[in-house]
């Protein structure tokens, strides 16, 4: 049986099953890249909520795994070495569950480096600029009268569509045939852009068709299914 203790955040989410992946997280499109993942590969884990309104992500205890107070966050207990390995960043964990799993990216170094390529261009790119479309669409910044902030943004990420719709013209996922950690991290974000975020129109979708042939495949998937929902908000 393993031993979590030494990790402040298992007092406040105790491990039921401590040999297992303990998953700290919340089903916004970071959390569902390593709740989708972990259903994928089948890895045993076991899901904690993070309750952003409760300020959970502010706690001492969450704080003391991810000094940066957000989700998602792992302690995987069987990590390198037989160690424990605390881990945070959602593009992070989904390249150590690959590499733990042996899934969803290619053995060969250039395959490798070219996935890993697409998982910088969402987290540096389709994350932030989509994340910006819904504050100024959606949220507090719609109230805004000036709209050339929330235009700016649309703007770019109608050009990262464009990318994206253009690497997927010939193919059906981003690498290819096989579905690999740069679909699962991309198409959390595209998903909410056009539903959460209700930025479809905004964002002309419609010029974009690959994309949404794309995710269309990607939510039809059972693990995406399972890990929208996880963990579960109750």
């Amino acid at each position: 049986m393993s031993d979590l203790s030494a990790f402040p955040i298992t007092s406040k989410w105790p491990a039921q099953h401590p040999d297992r992946i303990q998953l700290y997280s919340l089903p916004t499109p970071n959390g569902v890249k390593v709740s989708t993942m972990l259903e994928e590969t089948g890895l045993p884990y076991e899901p904690h909520l993070v309750r952003f309104d409760h300020n959970d992500q502010l706690s001492p205890e969450f704080l003391s795994l991810n000094p940066n107070n957000k989700i998602p966050a792992i302690i995987d207990p069987d990590g390198p070495g037989g160690k424990p390995l605390p881990l945070w960043e959602s593009g992070a964990i989904l390249l150590y569950l690959a590499d733990k799993s042996g899934k969803f990216i290619p053995a060969d170094a250039a395959g490798r480096y070219e996935t890993i390529q697409w998982v910088m261009f969402q987290m540096g790119g389709i994350g932030p600029m989509f994340g910006q479309v819904g504050f100024f669409h959606r949220f507090a910044g719609k109230e805004y009268e000036d709209k050339r902030p929330r235009d700016r943004y649309a703007a770019e990420s109608r050009r990262l569509l464009n990318v994206l719709n253009q690497r997927l013209a010939d193919r059906p996922w981003i690498m290819g045939d096989d579905y690999t950690i740069a679909d699962i991290a991309t198409f959390p974000w595209v998903r909410n852009l056009l539903g959460f975020y209700e930025a479809a129109d905004l964002v002309g979708i419609g010029d974009f068709p690959h994309v949404t042939r794309t995710l269309e495949a990607f939510v039809a998937r059972p693990a995406v299914i399972k890990g929208l929902d996880t963990p579960h908000r109750g």
